[in-house]
């Protein structure tokens, strides 16, 4: 009974973890809409200024990945999470030095670079150290419930953030994303210094990074195949519902997005229950089908069910997945392997959207949905072979 309660105990110290990410990519949510806007409207720059100012941050994200797993299984997971939230407050520092240099447009704009740049290490260290701070406090056991609501936690945040970002901006231009990027994770940084900080990890024998990067990798690629339904909804969602007329084009993403949220916090405890693998064999069918239905829909309300059954889908595909690539290994080693994890992800959004784009060009943007469904026939495959593995003999 003891050790349910302790269990129960450790679940619930999540939800300030999870307040801890929320606040962090709400941060970078606040940006996405406006900062293109600021760098066209302000200060004269056309889109690939835009593309490059903005594309630093996911460019820092993935190249600090490593290091912000290395950092959280040495240091601990708060540890990380706070050198994040330090990070973040710098960068809002650099925003706000870009307004100083108005004047000089290169110059405000390479101070808006590098402050993207800082905010995408600091995501890193938010994100991975969040997730093993969680593992560290529910137990490996709990591992695909923490990273289904850490998860949740990041696309809350996202989604919420574009429309607040808009209106600060709209109040006070980009002088109010500048402040908010400085005092919001300075305020959560207060409220999540009396939280316990676990460090049992710190006993245990970490593994080589190749002995890690072995666990990961074909968890991460089945994660990567099935992310780009999420990709895809996200660069051509609103597309596609433009291009025929339908309204309103925010309807794929916020019934992906409300999906996901739902079924995370309703269904995150079953691959720890179930196993991650037959949890991901399972939803990712469930997402190739809502693929296939905005494929076929001849109107807004099928497309939005389609996308609202991927993100059914892929809410559980990747803890599901996650929790396979954590399973074999040693507490202190699971903040690498999130780390390395993540990286998948982050290959998958960074070279697959260009990638649809060009099947868009050429075969229309209803057909990308098409290709993304037949991609994750892919992840099926290797959800099927860990649950082999993991089969007892």
């Amino acid at each position: 009974m003891a050790r349910t309660s302790d269990r129960n105990g450790a679940i619930a110290e999540l939800v300030p973890i999870m307040a801890a990410v929320f606040a962090g990519f709400l941060l970078i949510g606040l940006a996405l809409p406006v900062l293109p806007l600021h760098l066209h409207q302000q200060l004269g720059f056309g889109p690939f200024a835009v593309g490059l100012v903005t594309g630093s941050q996911f460019v820092a994200s993935m190249l600090s990945r490593i290091g912000a797993g290395n950092y959280a299984d040495g240091r601990g997971g708060k540890r990380a999470v706070v050198v994040g939230l330090i990070a973040a407050a710098v960068a809002g520092l650099f925003y706000l030095g870009s307004l100083t240099l108005l004047d000089r447009p290169v110059a405000s704009a390479s101070a808006l670079f590098a402050g993207r740049a800082v905010l995408g290490a600091s995501e890193s260290f938010i994100i991975t150290g969040g997730v093993a701070w969680g593992l560290s406090l529910a137990g490996g056991q709990n591992s695909g419930k923490v990273i289904a609501w850490v998860g949740t936690a990041m696309f809350a945040a996202l989604a919420l953030g574009a429309p607040i970002g808009s209106a600060l901006y709209a109040a006070s231009g980009f002088t109010a994303i500048a402040l908010a990027t400085i005092v919001l994770p300075l305020a959560t940084l207060l409220a999540i210094l009396p939280m316990r900080g676990a460090s049992a990890a710190a006993s245990s024998v970490p593994q080589s990074w190749r002995s890690v990067a072995q666990a990961v990798w074909l968890p991460g690629v089945g994660a990567a195949f099935s992310s780009l339904g999420y990709g895809a909804i996200l660069a051509f969602g609103a597309l596609l519902f433009a291009e025929r007329g339908w309204q309103p084009v925010w309807l794929p993403f916020t019934a992906y997005a409300a999906s996901l949220i739902v079924a995370r916090l309703c269904f995150g405890h079953l691959p720890d229950r179930l196993g991650g693998a037959r949890v991901a064999m399972i939803f990712v069918a469930v997402e190739a089908a809502g693929l296939m239905l905005i494929w076929l829909a001849p109107g807004p309300v099928l497309a939005a069910i389609g996308a609202g059954l991927t993100g059914l889908g892929y809410s559980l595909v990747y803890p599901g997945l996650g929790a396979e690539a954590v399973s074999r290994l040693p507490p202190r080693s699971r903040g690498l392997a999130m780390g390395l994890y993540t990286v998948f992800l982050d290959v998958a959004l960074g070279f697959g959207s260009p990638a649809l784009g060009l099947v868009a060009a050429s075969a229309g943007l209803q057909f990308v949905f098409f290709a993304v469904a037949m991609a994750t026939l892919p992840a099926l495959g290797i959800a099927l072979l860990l649950g082999r593995r993991n089969a007892p003999l």
